[in-house]
């Protein structure tokens, strides 16, 4: 599954772009000891200071980058009264789930879609497709915007901050620790780093990104459960059924939602093997029976 989230590549794309910059501006000479060891304490430091940050600067522009991304248009005065209706529901919906108003907006895509993104939980966008009131009735739709609702008001963004932060924290620090084991024991480097840190570093930080995604997608994929659960109590659970139902049935046409956007949707994609573990969401399936177990 080529799949990967707009917040995890944001924030991988954040954490090497920092990782340059204070190198460039001499700042990583803290973590240098006596010139030939690595000064764990400052390492520490400095790894959960840059990768909490670089998760929350992640966080704090996922509705703009959002937008952007997806061309989302916000529905500021509805045009119709599909306009109306949407915003209608998803001000009952976020009453009810006790959550300030979302910003609702649609993006213009065939793929039937919806994604909800924010930095807390009553400054959040609720978003669907084109193709989402296309090919769903009004129950449906109503479903998916309480799914969506739901991963707001279960604060999903703010606990995926967090979780990606720790990550970042163990990449930052497992980076350097082997880019300084390959400047010393591979390249005999003997005082200060050489640039077989520096570059074994980055490589190190882009791999160990990758494979700690797996814990990321991983919550992503348990959070989808609870959000179907939201929609189900927003909605209902018949209407939460029929919604996933009609969404297994189109299964078998490729999503045209943007790869970084994906986890941000209720749609998700197929996978078997290892790509089940970088899969943002789980089979509709799985999702489908967990609904009707829980009636």
């Amino acid at each position: 599954m080529k799949r990967i989230a707009l917040f995890l590549a944001t924030n991988l794309a954040i954490v090497v772009v920092l990782s340059i910059t204070l190198r460039l501006l001499g700042v990583e000479s803290i973590l240098d000891e006596s010139g030939t060891n690595l000064n764990l304490n400052s390492l520490l430091i400095f790894a959960l200071i840059f990768g909490f940050g670089g998760s929350f600067i992640s966080l704090a522009i996922s509705k703009w980058m959002a937008k952007k991304t997806m061309g989302v248009h916000i529905i500021e005065q509805p045009r119709d009264a599909t306009e109306q209706w949407l915003v209608d529901t998803v001000r009952r919906q976020a009453e009810a789930a006790g959550i300030g108003m979302p910003e609702v907006g649609i993006f213009d895509s065939p793929d039937p879609n919806a994604f909800a993104t924010g930095m807390n939980r009553n400054n959040a966008l609720v978003a669907v497709s084109t193709g989402l009131l296309d090919h769903m009735n009004a129950d449906e739709v109503e479903a998916v915007l309480g799914h969506e609702v739901g991963h707001v008001a279960n604060g999903d963004m703010v606990t995926l901050a967090l979780i990606q932060g720790v990550v970042n924290t163990f990449v930052i620090f497992i980076a350097r620790v082997i880019g300084h084991f390959v400047d010393r024991v591979i390249f005999k480097n003997e005082e200060g780093h050489g640039i077989a840190f520096w570059v074994t570093t980055i490589v190190a930080e882009i791999l160990l990104a990758i494979l700690a995604s797996i814990i990321v997608m991983w919550f992503s994929r348990l959070r989808e459960f609870r959000a179907d659960e939201a929609g189900a109590k927003l909605s209902s659970r018949t209407k939460m059924i029929a919604a996933l139902e009609r969404l297994r049935a189109m299964q078998e046409q490729p999503t045209q939602m943007p790869d970084q956007m994906a986890a941000f949707g209720i749609r998700g994609g197929m996978g078997d093997g290892l790509k089940k573990l970088f899969m943002t969401h789980p089979p509709l399936e799985e999702r489908i029976n967990a609904l009707k177990s829980a009636q």
